[in-house]
């Protein structure tokens, strides 16, 4: 007798090649119209699955998962950081949590390398006068930037995707410094060329560039706050597809007003989509809507990884990106 196909509630919709693959798997309910659920929303839809396949903008906390009866046996995240998620609280409760790791690194790490061009070379003031026609042609002290070659790189955070950055850096004849929570392998370092920093305070009044590559727990936390942002350089430039929290943001939107921070680019906010409106302002700040991961292929890839997950649960193992709380 053929096993009882599992309920599996996605909350967001997907790549049509990942959705219609679930629906040769499971019984599945996908979003439509394609809008963040509520909190009540999200806790019915707990009600009812036996998975849940969640994004990042869905805040799943403990009262929550309080509310979500016996049914639910597995949070199948569709992306790597579960910051969203209290895991612990899940795990207490006997719902398993899984991820898609190393899925985005290649992709984010891209959008980092196009942050820095973009702020150092002043790409989306050039883009807004040419759409505005108010080019008058060339002239020598038109439009200057910095050259990145020959510049100190500082990654906060040397995991998958500071690593990736570290390769591309290095293309563009970037010194590569660091901080992290524990040092690479010597063979590593070598590889990268990578100087680490012990101290986050002494690297950040060095750099000419900060890449925050970090994810949000309690300890990183505006990591980036507002002492450690008077150490930058007034020359310096700092960019962050990580998490939004781990840079506090009005003291980076003082900062960058005052002229003590020469710009940014941000693909992630402390608040969400509810950006400070002084930021916007701001002719040497670059700011994109949560774009690091956004290619067809990466989230097909995420999709496929959200699928083993599930398909692994449903066989009787464990998923193979199970996430347990003493893993953030």
């Amino acid at each position: 007798m053929p096993a009882q196909r599992l309920t599996v509630v996605v909350t967001r919709r997907l790549p049509e090649v990942v959705e219609t693959r679930m629906k040769e798997l499971f019984d599945v309910e996908l979003r439509d119209p394609d809008e963040k659920m509520t909190r009540d929303e999200l806790v019915a839809a707990m009600r009812r699955a036996d998975v849940l396949v969640p994004c990042v903008t869905d805040q799943i906390d403990a009262a929550m998962l309080a509310q979500a009866g016996d049914k639910l046996k597995l949070i199948a995240n569709y992306g790597a950081g579960v910051d969203h998620i209290d895991v612990a609280s899940a795990r207490q409760r006997g719902i398993l949590v899984s991820n898609t790791p190393g899925v985005v690194t290649e992709d984010t790490a891209d959008m980092v390398m196009a942050l820095i061009l973009a702020v150092t070379r002043r790409i989306p003031e050039g883009l807004a006068e040419m759409q505005a026609g108010e080019w008058k042609g060339w002239a020598p002290m038109a439009h200057l930037g910095g050259r990145l070659g020959g510049r100190r790189l500082g990654i906060l955070g040397m995991g998958r995707i500071g690593q990736a950055v570290a390769r591309r850096a290095r293309a563009f004849g970037l010194q590569i410094h660091y901080h992290n929570r524990r040092r690479l392998r010597p063979e590593v370092e070598q590889e990268l060329e990578a100087t680490w920093w012990e101290s986050l305070d002494q690297m950040v009044s060095r750099m000419d560039i900060i890449s925050v590559n970090c994810p949000h727990t309690p300890s990183t936390f505006h990591l980036m706050n507002a002492r450690r942002l008077k150490l930058m350089k007034p020359s310096a430039v700092i960019v962050n597809t990580s998490r939004g929290e781990v840079i506090d943001e009005n003291a980076l939107t003082r900062g960058l007003r005052a002229g003590e921070i020469a710009g940014a680019g941000l693909d992630v906010f402390e608040h969400g989509h509810e950006i400070n409106p002084r930021l916007r302002e701001l002719p040497n700040v670059v700011l994109l809507p949560h774009m690091g991961s956004a290619t067809l292929e990466g989230r097909i890839e995420m999709g496929e990884k959200v699928i083993i997950n599930i398909k692994t649960f449903a066989d009787g193992h464990r998923p193979p990106d199970q996430v347990l709380p003493s893993m953030l």
